[in-house]
Order: structure tokens, then C-alpha cells, then sequence
């Protein structure tokens, strides 16, 4: 009977909010001819994964599952881990990868995981895996986590940058759709994100040739409405990041437009991505308007005191954020514009500028997009403390969203990152 089992299976957590980055590390994986007898499975939802696994271990010499999560997932990662450590022991791999486990391996690994990836995994767990089907060690993988003798934290070499152009960004033979990621790394080091700090303050574009063969990819499959993922739309192609590229950047909407005409569409500069205020010009929106279908841009306001922008190292001014709302409106776009409260350091000042700024962006006809800061780790405000919003920021955000001006989720948001911060300085997760 135990011949007649498969050799390896790698089941991913295939969740709405971690989908983007199991597409990467499956269509790495896919490039990799040792691996093509490596069974993937993928399987959505809580339930479904807790009985689905019985099935796959029984038929597999090995079986790994792969979840990425970020830090806001810890207590229903945490709850989903016990669960299943409790039904299947030692008898399935557990590895964790994404944001918060790249931030935090010691804390994971205690939730009961065998292994981390730390930053960005296609060549890590390519390695993993190809050393678990020819039953090697995979405990010298570079970049990587586990718990050692004494549950010490043993930390492998870490990786160089990936070449984002050696592996295609969706996956072909297992057929899945998204987003299409066109940039890695980020100039900028705002001192609440995490991009940079995980990948980079080197930006990294794949190139107009792979984004087009995965959207080449989707076309067959009647998938014909393109998103981004990019730290920053409007920079792509740009040497640093800083400094735009407007012909690369033409070029990439010029030849995808190409492929998806006549029914399909290119959404750019909106959600899942974000564009920078003082990349918003005549000339940027003029792309948007010729190439794209989107009718709105997301643009990263965060606040509006001068002093807090300054203080995050945001790299950008408030005036930006005024004259990037004027042209968008100008356009006829709408400007959905991200505020970040309860950012560290904030005084009444600050927080009245912020309100000040809501209000007179809005009549100017935006869109405020409310968000809760909340301590991720890597960051430079990992360690921040997190007070509850103030009534004078509750008071104006109920305001603009009953007038249709405001939206987001800062209430869960808010309570959340408590939560977080209190994870930090206990180093333990409560109920």
C-alpha cells in the first residue's frame, strides 16, 4: 500500500486576503522540472482544509502546507495551527511565509509551524521542496526559520534579491488569476510599512515581455480585466523609484492594451495599488485616462500635518497631496485619498491639521479612505504604543461617511492594533 503512494504533495491555504503571493511561488515552482511530480493542491476555507488534509496525507509520502498570512491574521492563523497540529501531529509539514512571519519567525514558529520562509520564497521553498522529495535536510535552505535544540531561534544565510524576470508572475499549468505583479521594493522606508523592509529599497520591474505573457495567459481563459500590484504605479520602469519613467511606463499600458482589446480592460493606478501624490501629474493621469479603465486612483496621503509625514519619512508634502487631489478632479477621475490615524507622535496639532486637511480635500470633491496605523514588525514603529482615535477624528470621519465622502475599516482596524501591540510587548497572543 505504501508504494502505491504519491511522493510529495504541497497544499496551499488558498485565502482571499494571501492569494497574490502563493500565484508567485507557484509559478516559480512550475518553472522547476524536478519538481513536476510535486502534487499541488489548493483549498479555501477553514473547514474544507481541516478534512481535506486526511485525504492528501493518506496519499502522499509527504505532505507540506504552505500558509502566508499577515499580521492582522495572527489569532485565526494561530487558532487554525492548534487545530490542526491537534488532528495530524508530526504528520504534515507546516511552513509559513508572507509579511508577518518574515517580520516576526520566533512567534510563528512557537504557533506551531517547522519552518519559516523569511522575505520572498521562490527560490526558498523550491529548495524546500525539492529537498523533502529526495529526503535531504532542508534545515541548511537559505533563508529560512526553525526552532532549534532548546526551541532556540536558528536564522539560515538569507537570499539575494530574485531577478523577478526569471519566473513568470502567475502560473500556467495550475491555472489561477489576479492581480499581476509588475514592481518589488520601495525607495521610500515609510516607517509604518513593511515593503521595503522585506523587499528592498531597490525597486525591481519585471519586464513588459513577462507581464504581457501573463496576461497573454488570462486572454485564453476570457480573463481579460488587468490589475497591479506595485508599491507605486506610476514608477514603473523608474531606475529608483523616485525619478518616473513615463516612456517605459506608456509602453507596458501601449502593449497590454494590445492584447486585451477589444473587450478587456486595464485598471491602473487603483486598487490593489496605490500611486504617491507628488507622482500625480497632467502627464501620469493623461496615461491613465488614454489606457486605462478605471474611473478613480488611490492616492497615500496618510496626514495632514507636515510634521507627521515628516516623522514616518513619508518623502513627500502635504501640498502634494493638495495639488494631486486638484488635477485628478481636474480629469474628471475621483481621488480616493488614504489617511492614516493615530499615526505615533501625533499631538492635538497634528491631529487637527488631519481633520482640517479631510474637510477641505472633500469639498474639493475626494474621497477620504480611513485607515488605523497599526505596529508591524521590521518597521521603525513596530514597537509603538496604540492609543484609541480621538472623538474630534471619530466626530469628522462619521461626518464625510454619511455623506458618502468617507470610507474603510478603521474600527476594526483600531481594535486590532491593539491587539498587535500588545502581542509586541507581552510576546505572547491573549485571547
Amino acid at each position: 500500500m505504501l508504494a502505491l503512494r504519491k511522493k510529495v504533495a504541497f497544499v496551499v491555504f488558498y485565502q482571499k486576503q494571501n492569494i497574490y503571493s502563493f500565484n508567485a511561488l507557484i509559478a516559480a515552482i512550475e518553472t522547476k522540472h524536478k519538481l513536476n511530480d510535486i502534487e499541488v493542491f489548493f483549498i479555501r476555507g477553514y473547514e474544507n482544509l481541516y478534512n481535506d488534509l486526511e485525504k492528501i496525507k493518506d496519499s502522499h509520502r509527504s505532505t507540506i502546507l504552505g500558509i502566508s498570512f499577515f499580521t492582522t491574521q495572527l489569532w485565526e492563523i494561530r487558532d487554525l495551527v492548534k487545530s490542526l497540529r491537534d488532528k495530524y501531529k508530526d504528520s504534515v509539514i507546516f511552513i509559513a511565509g508572507g509579511p508577518h512571519p518574515t517580520g516576526d519567525p520566533e512567534g510563528t514558529l512557537k504557533m506551531g509551524f517547522d519552518l519559516v520562509v523569511r522575505g520572498e520564497g521562490e527560490e526558498t521553498l523550491i529548495d524546500i521542496l525539492f529537498n523533502i522529495k529526495n529526503n535531504k535536510d532542508y534545515n541548511d535552505v537559505k533563508g529560512i526559520a526553525y526552532l532549534g535544540k532548546d526551541n532556540k531561534l536558528i536564522l539560515t544565510k538569507k537570499r539575494k534579491w530574485i531577478d523577478l524576470n526569471k519566473y513568470p508572475p502567475l502560473p500556467s499549468k495550475h491555472i489561477k488569476y489576479g492581480a499581476i505583479e509588475i514592481t518589488r521594493g520601495c525607495p521610500y522606508v515609510c516607517y509604518f510599512c513593511q515593503t521595503p523592509y522585506i523587499l528592498g529599497t531597490v525597486p525591481r520591474h519585471r519586464s513588459i515581455k513577462s507581464i504581457c505573457g501573463a496576461v497573454r495567459i488570462m486572454k485564453e481563459y476570457e480573463k481579460t480585466d488587468i490589475r497591479f500590484i506595485t508599491p507605486n504605479a506610476f514608477s514603473y520602469g523608474s531606475h529608483d523609484g523616485k525619478t518616473l519613467n513615463l516612456p517605459e511606463l506608456e509602453r507596458l499600458l501601449i502593449n497590454i492594451k494590445k492584447i486585451v482589446e477589444p473587450e478587456g480592460r486595464i485598471y491602473f493606478g487603483s486598487f490593489p495599488s496605490e500611486v504617491r501624490p507628488e507622482h500625480v501629474t497632467e502627464e501620469t493621469l493623461g496615461l491613465v485616462l488614454k489606457y486605462a479603465a478605471n474611473d478613480n486612483i488611490v492616492i497615500g496621503a496618510q496626514s495632514g500635518s507636515q510634521k507627521i509625514l515628516n516623522s514616518c519619512n513619508r518623502g513627500h508634502s502635504v501640498d502634494d497631496v493638495y495639488n494631486a487631489v486638484e488635477l485628478t478632479i481636474k480629469t474628471g477621475l475621483i481621488a480616493n485619498v488614504d489617511f492614516i490615524f493615530n499615526l505615533p507622535n501625533e499631538t492635538d496639532d497634528d491631529i487637527n491639521l488631519t481633520i482640517h486637511s479631510m474637510k477641505e480635500l472633500s469639498d474639493m470633491g475626494a474621497i477620504i479612505h480611513t485607515h488605523s496605523f497599526m505596529p508591524l514588525p521590521l518597521t521603525a514603529f513596530a514597537n509603538e504604543t496604540v492609543k484609541e482615535i480621538d472623538e474630534k477624528t471619530r466626530k469628522i470621519i462619521s461626518e464625510l461617511s454619511s455623506k458618502g465622502l468617507a470610507y474603510g475599516d478603521w474600527k476594526k482596524q483600531e481594535k486590532v492594533a491593539k491587539n498587535i501591540a500588545s502581542y509586541f510587548k507581552l510576546k505572547k497572543l491573549s485571547d
